[in-house]
């Protein structure tokens, strides 16, 4: 009797920085406490109103899906297997905000349920604001996003937890394992650094390749055959289109070296050019998927307001098809992204990629789909 065999089709959804603290959980149905020590405003609230101001009234409190908006639509129609975000926020209601820090983010737990609407399987924690609220805050986060059955990576109660991949398994067809790791250079402080039994972050202190040799005898400790690897790196600064000879090489040698299959990268605040290098896909910057921006001016050139959900697909690790489904943030809600959107993101996207021998075109509705050579 022939049994066919299952396929090794994996879908990803991936997508750039998920902000769903400060503006965004004060219209959530349990907001957390809206003071801010920043120069620049004192009250979530006021993130609101200046998104109110732009765009229109947010009749709040939203229900929890109301943030995803024309995502959980977008979710349906490309179907992944797996839904991974870099979650720039502390889940906690901690009062121990970092000193010095500047800006801080906050989700009340009572409002995890945002995540778990979109089905989101796991949250990236190596970036600069997952320890806004102090080690307190970081345990809450993990507490929280454990107790919901989201995995999680890049951040934990000693460097063993911080360095562990979150392992996700998709029925009939294997494991994906994600790494993360967040850099100085995106403004990840170097305290925050987790130690032998210190709470913290899993800091990238530099790509070089004594830092590559860490990350490969890391994923070699925990990668079987058939594992698909995802390496996910908080690095550079939140504005400007140029990948470093640094960033291209190290993303190179990942994937030469320690077996990684996919690249996503992020901290710009707007989307970067996207490599393909030997059949595995790079993500350089992926943009802010949800933020509470709307209303702050300021590098408008960049259009911080446009994201896109990317979904890679991978047969045996090889990378293919890739398609994406262009958004825009308004009223603290992910939209579908106009069609003056569509084209300045297909317009950036081919501009950006050229250097990297990529291109997109249009698909039905308003999905992408990229080419590579």
């Amino acid at each position: 009797m022939h049994t066919e065999k299952p396929s090794r089709r994996i879908t990803l959804f991936l997508c750039g920085d998920v902000m769903t603290g400060r503006g965004v959980d004060q219209i959530l149905p349990h907001p957390g406490k809206p003071h801010l020590f920043e120069s620049y405003m004192r009250s979530a609230l006021g993130y609101v109103e200046l998104a109110e101001k732009v765009n229109g009234r947010i009749r709040h409190p939203v229900d929890f899906a109301y943030i995803w908006g024309d995502a959980l639509g977008a979710f349906q129609r490309a179907a992944p297997d797996l839904r991974i975000i870099n979650l720039e926020t502390a889940v906690t209601a901690s009062e121990d905000a970092w000193p010095n820090k500047g800006i801080h983010y906050r989700m009340h737990p009572a409002n995890l349920p945002c995540l778990t609407a979109a089905g989101i399987d796991c949250c990236v924690l190596a970036n600069n604001h997952v320890m806004d609220w102090g080690y307190k805050g970081l345990a809450e986060t993990l507490d929280s996003l454990h107790r919901a059955g989201i995995g999680t990576c890049g951040a934990g109660r000693d460097a063993a937890e911080a360095a562990a991949p979150a392992i996700l398994n998709i029925p009939d067809k294997g494991r994906v394992l994600v790494f993360a790791w967040g850099t100085e250079d995106s403004g990840v402080p170097r305290e925050w650094a987790a130690g032998e039994s210190r709470p913290g972050v899993n800091l990238l202190a530099d790509l070089t390749a004594r830092s590559l040799e860490t990350i490969t005898q890391q994923v070699h400790a925990v990668k079987r055959p058939g594992d698909l690897v995802v390496a996910s790196i908080h690095w550079g600064g939140n504005w400007g289109f140029v990948v470093t000879t640094e960033q291209r090489a190290f993303a190179h040698r990942l994937i030469d070296a320690a077996g990684v299959d996919v690249v996503h990268g992020h901290s710009s605040h707007h989307v970067k050019g996207i490599e393909v290098y030997r059949d595995k896909p790079i993500l350089y910057g992926c943009g802010d998927f949800l933020n509470d921006y709307e209303g702050i001016t300021g590098y408008e050139q960049y259009r911080g307001d446009l994201a896109l959900m990317y979904f890679p697909t991978l047969e045996e690790g090889r990378l293919t098809r890739f398609a994406m489904i262009p958004t825009q943030t308004r009223r603290l809600q992910v939209n579908a992204a106009p069609e003056a959107g569509v084209r300045w993101l297909m317009a950036t996207l081919n501009r950006e990629g050229r250097q990297f021998g990529t291109q997109v075109t249009r698909l039905a509705e308003q999905d992408l789909l990229l080419h590579w050579q």
